[in-house]
């Protein structure tokens, strides 16, 4: 086949995107105060939907804490180290995942009419949800990159608190936060180092 007559999903993406999505992305501790588009953010998600996961479960959940209103809410659940940067970052981004994700799967998996049955025992529906919810957030990670956007993930909150405060009623479980915007380089730690292929993986 001609390299022209192939489709774009053949075809690498360029050094400099892949420089934008891993090899020169950082993650971030500080923030410009250039806003973020409204608009912007619902083309994250809409990038965001299409990457994989298990039955197309979709079970991440997403809420976007961009008024003060709603980052004073937020900012007494941060954790020492993370409270300053998540008031600086323009939005903040708490993804959960649905453990009754299930629910949806008549709609979202139509061919197979009895998956929702599949998953009937709550054990296994967490499983799932956290697992592929997970999934979604790296989705979201690359997807931000790829807009434009800097990120800053974090693990570092009280996950009880933030379910009670943004989640009250519902069956969603807060997983990580990130922040979101344009970073700047104040508090850029150097390039942590990263294992080989040999240390980390194999081929069989």
């Amino acid at each position: 086949m001609a390299f022209d007559a192939l489709t774009t999903r053949d075809r690498p993406l360029s050094e400099p995107a892949l420089a934008q999505l891993f090899t020169e992305a950082r993650t971030r501790n500080a923030w410009t105060d250039r806003p973020v588009d409204e608009d912007l953010l619902r083309k994250l998600y809409d990038l965001t939907k299409f990457g994989p996961t298990a039955v197309n479960a979709t079970p991440a959940r997403f809420v976007f804490v961009t008024s003060p209103e709603a980052k004073a809410r937020l900012a007494p659940l941060m954790a020492d180290a993370n409270r300053e940067k998540t008031l600086q970052a323009p939005v903040n981004v708490i993804i959960g995942h649905d453990i009754e994700f299930h629910e949806h799967l008549p709609v979202l998996f139509p061919h197979a009419p009895g998956a929702k049955d599949w998953f009937g025992e709550e054990g296994g529906r967490r499983e799932t949800a956290f697992r592929n919810g997970s999934l979604q957030g790296g989705y979201f990670l690359l997807a931000a990159r790829a807009l434009g956007l800097d990120v800053g993930p974090m693990s570092g909150f009280d996950a009880e608190g933030v379910r009670n405060e943004f989640f009250p009623g519902t069956t969603i479980e807060p997983n990580f936060i990130v922040n979101l915007g344009y970073g700047s380089d104040e508090n850029l730690f150097p390039r942590s180092p990263r294992l080989s292929f040999d240390e980390a993986a194999q081929i069989l």
